[in-house]
């Protein structure tokens, strides 16, 4: 492998380790060329959310949609091996940073082992764009729409590095996916507000009688409180569903999955603990409760069994 491709591992790699330290720690666990290919998937999720966060800061939508625009470009050159030098002197057609360069670098070099599907990467683009353009979800079904782009797809993608025995595996990695984003969703509320966004359905907020000016202000009321263990049991549904993939998966990424997915969940522990005051402050999981999780974990990843009388199609509808 050549030096400027190991660099471009290595940079995905460090902007994993900075940027999502529960799903770092968890991919320590596969396998080393299994590990090394799952760091592109997330680096390049990473800068082109952050690419167009940048820009939705400032309100300029039809900035983001050139934006993205130009990372579909380059991301077609990459899968039709036609990745541009840093010296193309067309600006339009070249990375943005040195950063971006090393992602497609590394991308390259992944597709040449794994046949990851064009449109996953592509629909996840389209996912980060809806950031600028929808600050508030009518129903859930629309919801699921945005989920399943911003994080379905990644774990759809993974999939084909993890590898799995039956093509049914990519329907529970979209039910996990969405359980994940959901439980980013719930943590996040305050934040998000700051930002004018609300992701919680508009059809949910009418049932339990909470307010957009409740959320704002921070009032955890009790209707909030109902609320919110509505949302977490929505969540915990989807990893259920999702954990009945893992047994399809192949045997040396089966206890990631299911440790990324135990160590995501707690995240709702943590909110539940928190009396789902989730103004107060950021729920989150610490290193040592990682570390104090992995034996049992552990024990139930190898014990996994694939039910055929569970349907991923009718369960995350």
């Amino acid at each position: 492998m050549s030096n400027e491709i190991e660099s471009a591992y290595q940079y995905c790699e460090s902007v994993t380790k900075t940027h999502a330290k529960s799903f770092y720690f968890a991919a320590k666990f596969l396998p080393k060329l299994k590990r090394r290919a799952v760091y592109p998937i997330y680096a390049f999720c990473r800068h082109v959310d952050d690419e167009i966060d940048e820009i939705g800061e400032g309100g300029d939508e039809s900035a983001a949609v050139r934006a993205v625009e130009k990372w579909k470009r380059q991301l077609e050159e990459v899968f039709e091996n036609k990745i541009q030098k840093t010296n193309d002197t067309n600006e339009d057609r070249k990375p943005k940073t040195k950063g971006q360069n090393l992602v497609f670098t590394a991308w390259k070099d992944l597709l040449k082992t794994y046949k990851i599907p064009k449109n996953l990467p592509l629909e996840l683009m389209q996912g980060v764009l809806m950031d600028t353009q929808i600050k508030r979800y009518e129903t859930f079904d629309e919801l699921y729409v945005y989920c399943y782009r911003v994080a379905s797809t990644v774990g759809l993608m993974s999939s084909e590095i993890l590898g799995y025995s039956d093509k049914i595996a990519l329907r529970y990695a979209e039910a996990m996916g969405v359980a994940m984003q959901l439980t980013n969703i719930l943590r996040d509320v305050k934040e998000d507000a700051a930002m004018n966004r609300i992701y919680l359905p508009q059809e949910d907020l009418r049932k339990f009688e909470v307010s957009e000016a409740q959320i704002f202000s921070g009032d955890a009321n009790e209707n909030f409180v109902e609320l919110m263990k509505f949302q977490i049991a929505r969540a915990r549904d989807f990893y259920r569903q999702g954990e009945q993939g893992i047994a399809l998966l192949e045997k040396d990424s089966r206890f990631t999955v299911l440790l990324a997915a135990r160590i995501y969940s707690r995240i709702l522990d943590e909110i539940e603990r928190q009396n789902y005051d989730v103004f107060a402050r950021r729920a989150s999981t610490t290193f040592s409760q990682k570390i104090f999780s992995l034996p049992k974990i552990w024990r139930e990843a190898g014990s996994f069994k694939f039910q055929t009388s569970n349907s991923a199609s009718d369960d995350t509808t």
